[in-house]
């Protein structure tokens, strides 16, 4: 089997920020590729570059150092115009706290993205209400996220990441404001959407949710660490946080 080039390729990505008057080393030379299809879960505590790193793989900050390759185009030299592009179309965002617009039903928080790349009325709303067939809520499309219970929430904010039909998920704690069953069901729509194809990337600080991923990647003071399974093995017992 050939080898194809990896969709993420990152090396030796450094970031700093000034905080309280000291310079805080978030990302300390990290380096990973994912391939497409992947289904790979970073794990890692607060305070350990976890959140630093999201916003580099998905495209909302720059690193100060290093390269990010995403789908072979080099991140960091981008314009700010060329971020926001790419984002719309390489990534679907899928957040723990859902990130809906309130006063917009669940079809056209869907169809948010779409109008961002100037599609028309119609044909967005036919992707808008295809994507919230797949996950099931089509028969809710006109309520409002006050309508929906926590769990139709987060679909419909995965059917919104779905809509553009990026290569990339990007998925940040998204099971971290739903309770156990509900989160169950989530995870299984996600474990399926890479089934489908989905390149998943699951940003946690949950191991058991790390653990539905093929590949976890441990953060811990802004360096990368890949995990087998004698360091699950190690953390069976007590918390199932990081």
């Amino acid at each position: 089997m050939t080898m194809t080039e990896p969709i993420i390729q990152i090396n030796s990505m450094k970031k700093m920020y000034e905080l309280g008057g000291e310079t805080v080393k978030a990302l300390k030379g990290v380096t990973l590729d994912i391939q497409k299809g992947d289904f790979i879960s970073i794990i890692g505590p607060s305070g350990s570059g976890k959140s630093t790193f999201m916003n580099m793989i998905g495209c909302l900050d720059r690193p100060d150092s290093g390269k990010y390759l995403l789908d072979g185009e080099e991140v960091g030299k981008m314009k700010n115009s060329q971020l926001t592009a790419i984002r719309n179309e390489k990534i679907g965002f899928i957040f723990q706290n859902f990130n809906l617009i309130s006063k917009l039903t669940a079809v056209e928080n869907v169809e948010l993205p779409l109008i961002y790349r100037g599609m028309k009325t119609a044909e967005r709303r036919k992707i808008a209400l295809e994507a919230l067939e797949k996950v099931g809520l089509v028969d809710r499309a006109n309520h409002l996220p006050t309508q929906l219970s926590g769990g139709q929430q987060q679909r419909v904010a995965i059917a919104r990441a779905l809509a553009g039909h990026p290569p990339i998920l990007l998925a940040d704690e998204p099971t971290g404001a739903l309770d156990s069953e509900t989160s169950r069901g989530i995870l299984e729509m996600i474990n399926s959407l890479n089934e489908q194809g989905h390149t998943i990337i699951l940003i946690t600080h949950d191991l058991e949710v790390a653990k539905q991923a093929s590949r976890v990647v441990r953060i811990h003071d802004g360096q990368l660490y890949e995990s087998g399974g004698e360091w699950f093995a190690d953390n069976q017992n007590g918390t199932k946080e990081y």
